[in-house]
């Protein structure tokens, strides 16, 4: 693949939806960086949250995409938060090779009163889990962290650094974009999302935890030095950067790290994928007794509604005796 300094600027808007992977060679360290268009649009676009709860959200998906991304196996994985702030919990999960969903429990009277929040004001005091689903027999595993007046980056940050023991530096940002009209059609605004992840793989002792093995390091016996400094170009990052349509993410990487023979690879393609159906909804009906199933009837019919997608499966009661 052409490098990120033979990319060429462009009128047009930039590739979406995708996760690229890169490495820098001077400082031996790996990353990835996610830009989300239709997809976080269409996730968000399923719910009626207010603005600061759909940011919120985009910010656990973008992130559950960064993370996520290492899977080398069919499986999923899933980031969930349970707090006793406004916002009692987020969940994000990505299933490999690309699918993404998300979804929040929200107090919307407290989330009204604190209007433009900032993320620690609406997540509270909790928990942060990421969890790796490997699917049916197979071993579950999870790592879990404070949420104690943070917010997703710096709680994930903590996690890499304490229990995976691997320098990990994040950043993920979610603005609302106006498309201007065409052919005479009306305008609109749509959600954007990116973000940013460099690990420094060469770090001894960064191999342990939930993600080990899922990555490829980039050698042995890393240097604290190059790790220092390629962290202080990533932190250079704005949010505008990683949202901006315009901006390729081979740019935005050339922008980043030119001075340390960044290479990019073959970028992966991300979609939205509610994975609810109605033989699984009927499942889990099955597992209630008549009498709880009794309690759920409303206008003659069982209704479920997947919290992920909104889609609504109705169900005769009759058929449960």
């Amino acid at each position: 693949m052409a490098q990120p300094e033979k990319a060429k600027e462009s009128s047009a808007p930039a590739p979406d939806d995708l996760i690229h992977p890169f490495q820098t060679d001077n400082a031996g360290a790996s990353g990835r960086v996610v830009r989300l268009g239709a997809v976080i649009d269409e996730i968000l676009g399923h719910h009626d949250y207010p603005d600061v709860v759909s940011a919120l959200l985009g910010e656990a998906v973008a992130l559950a995409a960064l993370v996520g991304a290492a899977l080398k196996f069919d499986g999923t994985f899933i980031l969930q938060t349970k707090t006793d702030g406004p916002v009692d919990m987020l969940v994000a999960d990505y299933t490999a090779p690309g699918q993404l969903r998300g979804h929040a429990s929200f107090d919307r009277a407290r989330v009204d009163r604190l209007e433009a929040a900032a993320a620690q004001e609406l997540l509270g005091n909790g928990h942060l889990a990421m969890t790796i689903d490997q699917g049916a027999d197979m071993e579950r595993y999870q790592g879990v962290v404070p949420l104690e007046g943070c917010d997703l980056n710096a709680a994930a940050d903590i996690y890499f650094r304490q229990s995976v023991q691997l320098d990990t530096f994040l950043r993920v940002a979610v603005a609302r974009h106006y498309t201007a009209p065409t052919n005479g059609g009306a305008g609109n605004w749509q959600w954007r999302a990116g973000g940013l992840m460099l690990q420094n793989l060469t770090r001894e002792g960064g191999r342990s935890g939930i993600f080990a093995d899922l990555d490829a390091g980039a050698g042995a016996d890393g240097d604290a030095e190059d790790w220092n400094r390629v962290r202080l170009l990533a932190e250079t990052v704005e949010d505008q950067e990683l949202v901006d349509p315009m901006l390729s993410s081979e740019r935005l990487l050339y922008r980043l790290f030119h001075e340390e023979a960044v290479r990019a690879y073959t970028p992966s393609a991300l979609s939205f994928e509610c994975r609810c159906s109605r033989d699984k909804v009927k499942a889990m009906l099955d597992q209630f007794s008549p009498s709880d199933l009794r309690e759920m009837v409303e206008e003659g019919e069982i209704r479920v509604t997947c919290e992920f997608c909104n889609r609504q499966y109705s169900f005769d009661p009759s058929a449960y005796g």
